[in-house]
């Protein structure tokens, strides 16, 4: 699906107050209810991401982090059934399994001989039967489940669609008889950063010469772009040259995306909003 920029500007302005809870999500469905709920969440999780990007350190001060567990502490002194961290993530304005790591670290700094290692937290978040406290247990359960953009679940359910579309894009290219190497090949050959697929003979996509393809299952506005050039596009230009092209131009695929004609075209890749599209724009045997 292709957003305008005005379309993603309406958007976005309405996630300005909102918790990402479950809750918010069902009302930004009936404010916008041409937009499919993916779609929605998606942008709804990138622009919260951003949100705490922003306003991350004011809540690891050790000021607010005593703040906050005191707070816990008082309100499951007085119902420990209460989602009290959840209602205190959602007032603070921070993500629940953000403040559930939050508490959980300040509880076992206390109660532990030893600093709580980051792997022990990880694993009790993704494991809260594991904590030692069953009202904490409860209370970071409950942070999980209701978070729509950080903690264990949305990461497990992020890897599952990038995954499928991983899955999807290899099964177009095999029908299509097209001989490219994956991300295993890639590294086993010493390669750190990778497309998910290099072509090993290049295709013409609407008149473009395609070399390597990328799939993202998140929401493609420009500053996500930016930052994908930075990260991985720049590296592949440059590291996979061997491949027969001084300029290696690959095909970006966004489930959904800001229109690009919106935001500068950059000639190292081609965004595609849908897998789809390859069905009928991929020709093989474009040779350089």
């Amino acid at each position: 699906m292709i957003l305008t920029k005005a379309q993603y500007d309406e958007i976005a302005q309405c996630l300005v107050s909102v918790p990402p809870t479950r809750q918010s999500l069902r009302k930004l469905k009936q404010r916008f209810p041409s937009q499919s709920q993916a779609t929605l969440l998606s942008i709804f999780s990138q622009e919260y991401q951003k949100h705490i990007k922003r306003t991350h350190a004011k809540h690891h001060t050790s000021e607010a982090i005593e703040s906050y567990y005191q707070r816990y502490l008082n309100g499951v002194g007085e119902n420990g059934a209460a989602p009290v961290l959840l209602e205190l993530a959602n007032e603070v304005d921070y993500a629940p399994s953000l403040m559930a790591r939050i508490i959980l670290e300040r509880f076992l700094q206390e109660h532990e001989e030893t600093p709580p290692s980051k792997s022990v937290i990880n694993s009790m978040l993704r494991d809260p039967s594991q904590i030692p406290d069953g009202v904490l247990a409860n209370q970071v359960y409950q942070c999980i489940v209701n978070d729509c953009c950080y903690g264990p679940l949305v990461d497990c359910i992020k890897h599952a669609i990038g995954h499928e579309h991983e899955v999807l894009l290899r099964d177009l290219l095999l029908e299509k008889n097209l001989s490219f190497l994956d991300e295993d090949q890639l590294r086993a050959k010493g390669y750190d950063k990778t497309p998910d697929f290099i072509l090993q003979v290049p295709v013409a996509v609407e008149g473009h010469i395609i070399h390597w393809i990328e799939s993202k299952a998140s929401f493609g506005d420009e500053c996500s772009h930016h930052a994908y050039l930075h990260d991985q596009f720049w590296s592949y230009w440059n590291s996979v040259c061997l491949y027969g092209s001084i300029k290696l131009g690959g095909l970006l695929l966004r489930t959904v995306m800001v229109s690009q004609r919106d935001f500068p075209y950059h000639e190292i890749f081609l965004v595609w909003a849908r897998l789809s599209h390859l069905l009928v724009r991929i020709y093989p045997g474009a040779g350089l």
